[in-house]
C-alpha cells in the first residue's frame, strides 16, 4: 500500500524545491500531498497555478497562524536570508525575529514535521564571520543552533549542479534534518553533461547592430566561451574597444588599453596615491608612462577620454563602508567599467557549462546558432535548473529569466530528499 507524504511549501517561487521533493517521493514509492503553498510574487503564483490549477497559494508566510496549517510531514523552504540584526549574540529563539528564517523556525516548533529540506546561497555559510579562518559564519550557525535546539538532527553540505547531471556551475547550500537520524550528503554519484545536451534545434538566431558588429570581427568558433565585458583582461574577454563600439581605435590604443586593464589592479599604484587599495585605480600620465612610454600619449589619451573608452577622474578614498572620491589626491586616467551595457555578456561555450545563472544577466546569455547567435530560451533555462520538459512555463520572457535565476536545481533537491525519505521509511 503506498503511503501518502503531506509537505508544505514555503517561500516557493517557481515550485523547484516541490518538483524535486515529489520526485523523489515517487522514487520511494511514496504520495507526495502538498497541504500548502506560500509565495508573494505575483509572476511565480502565475507560474505555480499553471503547474498546480486545483490549489491555494498563500500570501506572506507572516500572516499566516500556524493553527490554519494543516498537519504535515515535510517542511520545505528556500528561504530568502537577510542579515541577522543580533547574529552572534545568542539570545535564543528571539534573535531571529525579523527575519524569514523566523517564520521557518515558528512553523516547525508549533507544527513538530518529521523533517525539513531547506535551500539557499553559498554565501549562507561564511556570512557574518567572525574570524577569517572560521569554517562557517555566524549567521549559519545560529541557524543550525536553532533547528539543533528544536530536536532536530541536522546535516548540511554545498552541492553543485554540474556534478548532478546539469551544466550549469551553481554551488548552494542545502540544510536538512529530521526527528530520528542525521542524513547523509556525501558521496551523491556524479552525473556531467555539457550545453549541447539541453540545447533546442530550430530556433531563429537574433538580429541587431551590435551582433552584426560582433559578426564581422569574429567567426562563430572565435565567439565560442566569450564573455563581452571591459572590467577584465584575457583571451576569454571581447572589449567594447575591439569592437570599436565607441569609435575607432588604433592598434596602438588597444594595446595602451589592454595593458591598463591589468596595471590598474596592481596595489602599488595605492601606495603611491597614498590611498586604501581598491580593484581598479585611475593612473596618472605620469604613472602610465611607466609602462607605456610613447610619444603620442598624451593625444592617445584624450582621444579615448573624449570618446568614453577611458575617464578622468579621482581616486577614491574609504569613507565608513563607502567609496567617495578623494579630490586631494591628482586625477588619473581610468577604464569606463560601471555596469554591462552590451547587449550581450557572454556567448556560451556549448561544449562547456553555464556560469552561476542569475536573473539579472540570463536575458544577456547567448548560444552560437548555426551561422548567427540567439539568446537562450525559457526552455533552455529550465533544463539549466532541472526541470522536465512537460514544466508548464507561459510567461513573459524577462519574468521568466528573474524566476530561473532565483530557482533551484531539481535534480539536487531530488537527491537529497531521496537520502532524507530514506531515513523516513526506516523508522
Amino acid at each position: 500500500m503506498h503511503k501518502t507524504i503531506r509537505f508544505i511549501d514555503l517561500f516557493s517561487g517557481m515550485g523547484g524545491i516541490r518538483e524535486g521533493f515529489e520526485i523523489a517521493c515517487l522514487k520511494r514509492d511514496l504520495i507526495p500531498t502538498c497541504v500548502f503553498t506560500s509565495e508573494i510574487k505575483p509572476h511565480a503564483i502565475e507560474v505555480l497555478k499553471q503547474n498546480h490549477p486545483n490549489e491555494i497559494i498563500y500570501g506572506d508566510i507572516r500572516e499566516v497562524d500556524t493553527k490554519d496549517i494543516q498537519d504535515f510531514d515535510f517542511l520545505l523552504a528556500g528561504f530568502p536570508c537577510q542579515a541577522f540584526s543580533t547574529a552572534g549574540t545568542r539570545l535564543g529563539f528571539s534573535d531571529t525575529r525579523g527575519t524569514l528564517f523566523f517564520e521557518v523556525l515558528r512553523i516547525l516548533k508549533d507544527k513538530r514535521p518529521y523533517g525539513f529540506v531547506l535551500e539557499n546561497v553559498l554565501g549562507l555559510v561564511t556570512h557574518d564571520k567572525e574570524k577569517p579562518q572560521d569554517k562557517i559564519g555566524r549567521t549559519l550557525t545560529i541557524i543550525l543552533e536553532h533547528l539543533n535546539s528544536l530536536g532536530y538532527k541536522v546535516s548540511w553540505q554545498v552541492l553543485n549542479a554540474k556534478d548532478f547531471g546539469i551544466p550549469q556551475d551553481r554551488k548552494r547550500i542545502y540544510i536538512v534534518g529530521t526527528l530520528d537520524n542525521y542524513v547523509n550528503l556525501n558521496n551523491f554519484t556524479k552525473s556531467h553533461k555539457i550545453l549541447e545536451d539541453i540545447l533546442e534545434v530550430g530556433l531563429e538566431n537574433e538580429h541587431s547592430q551590435f551582433i552584426d558588429k560582433l559578426l564581422s570581427h569574429y567567426s562563430l568558433d572565435e565567439l565560442e566561451g566569450k564573455a563581452i565585458k571591459d572590467k577584465r583582461g584575457g583571451d576569454n574577454n571581447i572589449h567594447s574597444w575591439d569592437l570599436e563600439v565607441k569609435g575607432p581605435v588604433s592598434d596602438c590604443q588597444k594595446q595602451l588599453l589592454n595593458l591598463m586593464l591589468k596595471e590598474r589592479r596592481k596595489k602599488k599604484w595605492a601606495l603611491e596615491h597614498g590611498i586604501d587599495f581598491m580593484d581598479g585605480m585611475p593612473l596618472t600620465i605620469e604613472q602610465i608612462r611607466t609602462f607605456f612610454d610613447h610619444s603620442e600619449l598624451e593625444d592617445m589619451l584624450y582621444d579615448l577620454t573624449q570618446k568614453k573608452y577611458l575617464c578622468f577622474e579621482h581616486p577614491k578614498k574609504k569613507v565608513d563602508k563607502h567609496r567617495v572620491y578623494d579630490t586631494s589626491k591628482p586625477k588619473g586616467y581610468n577604464i569606463v567599467s560601471g555596469k554591462m551595457s552590451f547587449e550581450i555578456s557572454k556567448i556560451l561555450d556549448r561544449k562547456g557549462i553555464t556560469p552561476t545563472l542569475v536573473a539579472m544577466d540570463m536575458q544577456k546569455l547567448y548560444v552560437t546558432n548555426n551561422n548567427g547567435l540567439r539568446p537562450l530560451s525559457l526552455r533552455e533555462g529550465l533544463r539549466l535548473f532541472g526541470y522536465k520538459d512537460d514544466y508548464k512555463f507561459n510567461i513573459d520572457k524577462k519574468l521568466g529569466y528573474d524566476l530561473l535565476g532565483n530557482t533551484v536545481v531539481v535534480p539536487i533537491i531530488s537527491a537529497v530528499s531521496e537520502r532524507v525519505l530514506d531515513i523516513y521509511l526506516k523508522n
